[in-house]
Parts: structure tokens; C-alpha cells; sequence
């Protein structure tokens, strides 16, 4: 699962009546692309689409995540957590290299 599909997932757990456009805008991509990975996601068995009607009378999907769709997010989730813990954690050493190498008498001659 790449980090689009990822996101895509995440954004329809918090909302699944949100329509693609809605979803395209909330993401900062295309409409297309977007259609792309919903279809991906419900090709996937990740979630599913009801129909239902909107306010506004028109027939509109609600997305649904599965049970299978639930464990991916869950574990995908905590992977991306963890690489962005270590992603922390090496910039703050690099931080702190930096900051003795620039305190370093040596290094102002």
C-alpha cells in the first residue's frame, strides 16, 4: 500500500460520505487520481461503497472501511509511526552533531 492509498484510507475512516471531489480537494490531488485509488481500495476489499441519498436528492456513495480494510489501516498506521520515529530521531541527533560542530573552537579557525 503506497502512502496515497494510505491517506485515502485514513480520510475515509474519519468520513466515508465524503464524495470523490470533496476527498480530491481534502487531499491535494486530481480527481482522477483519486477515483484511482478509491477503486483500488474497494478492488483491494479494503472498503466498501453503499449507495444512499444525499440531501440534495442525488444518489451519492458512503465508503465503508472492512474488517480487512480496519487491520491494514491499523497496521500500516503503526508503520508509519515508526518510520516517522525514527525519522525523529535521526534528525535529532543530526541536530546535535550540528550544534557541536558549530560550538567547536576548532572548527573557527
Amino acid at each position: 500500500m503506497d502512502e496515497h492509498q494510505f491517506n485515502t484510507l485514513r480520510e475515509l475512516a474519519k468520513d466515508g460520505t465524503l464524495s470523490q471531489r470533496d476527498l480530491s480537494k481534502r487531499m491535494g490531488l486530481s480527481l482522477g487520481r483519486v477515483n484511482y485509488l478509491v477503486n483500488a481500495l474497494l478492488n483491494a476489499g479494503y472498503i466498501k461503497a453503499d449507495r444512499f441519498k444525499n440531501s440534495k436528492n442525488k444518489i451519492a456513495y458512503m465508503y465503508v472501511l472492512t474488517p480487512k480494510g480496519i487491520s491494514v489501516k491499523l497496521t500500516q498506521t503503526f508503520s508509519f509511526l515508526q518510520r516517522k520515529l525514527d525519522e525523529y530521531h535521526r534528525l535529532k541527533d543530526e541536530i546535535e552533531s550540528l550544534r557541536q560542530e558549530a560550538n567547536d573552537p576548532k572548527n573557527s579557525e
